[in-house]
């Protein structure tokens, strides 16, 4: 499989130290997004072991991507959940964590803990793959709100797993096929919180074939809705399988 890929990761408009990590390594297969949570600055340590752990371990593990997956995010949690045990600094520091592993057979693996996304877009359509993690995803889902009770619900950022905040980690796992053309989107949600769905798919509709060019419009799309939030985003195109 031939893949290109970029990823990018902007401070936004209001924050002042940039939590969001990325990986890309194509010649792997292998991408990611964290989004580092805790005070100070244990959110950037956390996320930034998180996807250094990831990328150091995923190679050596066996089984089938998704299997891989699940565990590297659990060895990525046992070192994320060890140093804030070990350091005061670090206390209660945590991540967010969406990956994805795309096989040279055309099998996209994707696992998550948190509100990070993964989208797939092909012939115009954007799909998410992901549900998020989220007090906001809960209320969602139960009470089936409005539009404007959405807007009003006073949790929106909170999150309901993340890496590292415990032992273990409840990872969720899928797979889907791909084909040539195809483009993954891997995404804090300093993007898809100021930047909505149709409004990402309509960059991609218009400049997916220019991965460089389309990953800068998104971020500057997030910081032109005010950027409230660090914003990273990793897009990735299946040139050929």
């Amino acid at each position: 499989m031939r893949l290109a890929a970029i990823g990018a990761s902007d401070v936004g408009r209001k924050r002042s130290h940039n939590e969001d990590a990325f990986l890309v390594m194509p010649e792997a297969g292998l991408f990611a997004v964290a989004d580092g949570l805790g005070g100070h600055a244990s959110g950037e340590v956390a996320s930034r072991l998180a996807v250094d752990e990831l990328a150091g371990s995923f190679g050596g593990l066996p089984g089938t991507p998704a299997e891989r997956l699940r565990a590297a995010f659990q060895l990525v949690n046992r070192l994320v959940h060890r140093r804030s045990q070990a350091d005061p600094l670090l206390s209660g520091m945590g991540t967010t964590l969406v990956a994805a592993h795309l096989a040279e057979d055309g099998t996209l693996a994707v696992a998550h803990a948190g509100d990070s996304r993964a989208y797939h877009f092909r012939s115009g359509e954007l799909l998410r793959l992901t549900e998020d993690h989220s007090l906001l995803q809960d209320f969602i889902r139960q009470s089936r709100p409005t539009p404007e009770e959405i807007e009003a619900f006073p949790h929106k950022n909170v999150i309901v797993r993340a890496v590292g905040m415990r032992e273990t980690v409840d990872v969720d796992v899928s797979t889907v096929e791909v084909q040539e053309g195809d483009l993954l989107l891997l995404c804090s949600d300093g993007l898809f919180g100021m930047v909505s769905d149709e409004e990402m798919a309509g960059i991609l509709r218009l400049e997916g074939s220019e991965i460089l060019r389309a990953n800068q419009l998104l971020l500057d799309a997030a910081n032109r809705a005010g950027g409230s939030d660090n914003v990273t985003s990793v897009l990735v195109e299946v040139v050929e399988i």
